[in-house]
């Protein structure tokens, strides 16, 4: 049977290594698949440095809709990123009959419930396994695996340059800004880290598994997000010794009355495997009501990861290329016709624990009158940790766990606390789950 033939938009990092993987293991590939699948047409604006990475099996242009167009193309694979070039890109290879896989999260967070209808009205299928957690099979398994369960909560560690940075602050006890530095010159962050540190990036992956978790359409801009850059290496430490661990998470949970969305630092008990996946890794816990927790843990960048789900994508394709469009599995789990537009609740309806870290002036009464506000607000305590205060000082730090509150509770209590003559700074509020 003929090769399905697939054109790359971009032949980066993520590019080389899909075409590099597909060189490689293209028997075993042939075999899973049914036939083979072979790259034979490219687009980068260095041509010649596409050329290097090519050679002479396939066909390199710098101009990416000539790929599009080219007529013998049956995949358009997009590597490009960002929003404007890449959804105008995909709208064309779809308008064009294409099937298209992207590893762009941005993408589809923002544009996806645009993108997946013209999709079905094509009658072609757009595969993304790659654009949430790397290498990790996330993707297929609440979309496929799962889909007995009503599932109730995700959680994930899905940015690798965030989870590294903690990593390193807790394991040596540095500030922010100095793992940051050391992150770049490993590579392991961007020389503008912003997407990464202030949660973004994760936001846009939480966003595309919410969807698929619960039926409702991708709506990025109604995701909470928080990123680590005001972390202080004090707060990891006060964390370690309570028994958590601070990971920057993107949770999404099914409420009565809607849909959890958000990303921010949380701590999380140290006894759980998700609060042990150290440095550039990912892992995404999932809770179904059949399955139980289910735990899916591995790299979530590099080029032959990130590769490995696109070629799975394509082998997916390839499998359905000529099944009947209303047969395939829906983009987003459900069928089109079957997703809600449930409510994504703001914050202030958000149920979580806190830890809470005050520094109040060192005399009598100061626990008693926060705690009494803590009880007025309707506020159950779980732990206090007060610090003996250094020879000379007259002020300490408080640390407060709380059981689950109304995160608007929560900070109507604060403000309170925070009125306080004897409350020094600013309250640092760090969110806390206990992901059973």
């Amino acid at each position: 049977m003929k090769p399905i033939q697939v054109g790359l938009l971009g032949i980066g990092t993520v590019g080389s290594g899909v075409f590099q993987v597909l060189q490689r293991n293209q028997e075993e590939i042939r075999r899973r698949a049914g036939r083979g699948i072979e790259v034979t047409a490219v687009s980068r604006r260095n041509v010649d440095a596409a050329r290097a990475i090519v050679g002479a099996a396939a066909r390199v242009v710098a101009d990416p809709r000539a790929v599009i167009a080219d007529p013998a193309i049956d995949i358009v694979v997009e590597l490009i990123g960002g929003y404007d070039t890449a959804r105008a890109l995909v709208l064309e290879a779809i308008a064009a009959g294409k099937h298209v896989v992207t590893a762009n999260k941005a993408l589809l967070a923002v544009h996806g419930t645009e993108i997946f209808a013209a999709a079905r009205e094509r009658g072609v299928m757009v595969a993304f396994e790659a654009a949430v957690a790397g290498g990790i099979p996330i993707i297929k398994a609440l979309r496929e695996g799962l889909t007995a369960n009503r599932i109730e909560q995700v959680a994930g560690i899905i940015n690798g340059t965030t989870n590294f940075i903690l990593s390193e602050m807790r394991a040596k006890g540095l500030d922010f800004d100095v793992v940051l530095k050391e992150a770049q010159r490993l590579g392991y962050a961007e020389a503008d880290p912003t997407f990464d540190i202030e949660g973004v990036d994760a936001a846009h992956k939480a966003t595309i598994m919410s969807a698929i978790a619960f039926g409702i359409p991708v709506q990025f801009d109604k995701a909470h997000v928080e990123g680590i850059s005001k972390l202080n290496a004090v707060d990891i430490r006060y964390a370690e010794q309570l028994g958590y661990r601070i990971k920057l998470l993107g949770i999404t949970k099914r409420r009565n009355g809607g849909i959890e969305l958000r990303v921010h630092p949380t701590l999380v008990p140290a006894t759980r495997l998700i609060a042990n996946v150290e440095g550039a890794m990912n892992a995404v816990v999932v809770q179904g009501d059949a399955v139980g927790s289910t735990l899916y843990y591995g790299k979530g960048a590099g080029a032959e990861p990130t590769a490995s789900a696109v070629i799975a994508d394509l082998v997916d394709i390839t499998r359905l290329h000529t099944a009947d469009p209303d047969h395939r599995v829906p983009h987003l789990a459900f069928q089109p016709g079957a997703l809600h537009d449930t409510r994504i609740l703001p914050m202030a309806e958000v149920v979580t624990s806190f830890y809470l870290r005050l520094r109040v002036a060192d005399r009598a009464g100061v626990l008693a009158r926060i705690t009494g506000i803590l009880a007025e607000s309707d506020i159950s305590i779980d732990a206090v940790l007060q610090r003996e205060s250094a020879e000379g000082e007259a002020q300490t730090d408080l640390i407060i766990l709380t059981h689950d509150t109304l995160e608007g509770r929560m900070d109507a209590a604060l403000a309170q606390m925070q009125a306080l003559p004897t409350v020094l700074a600013p309250i640092v509020k760090i969110r806390k789950e206990e992901l059973k």
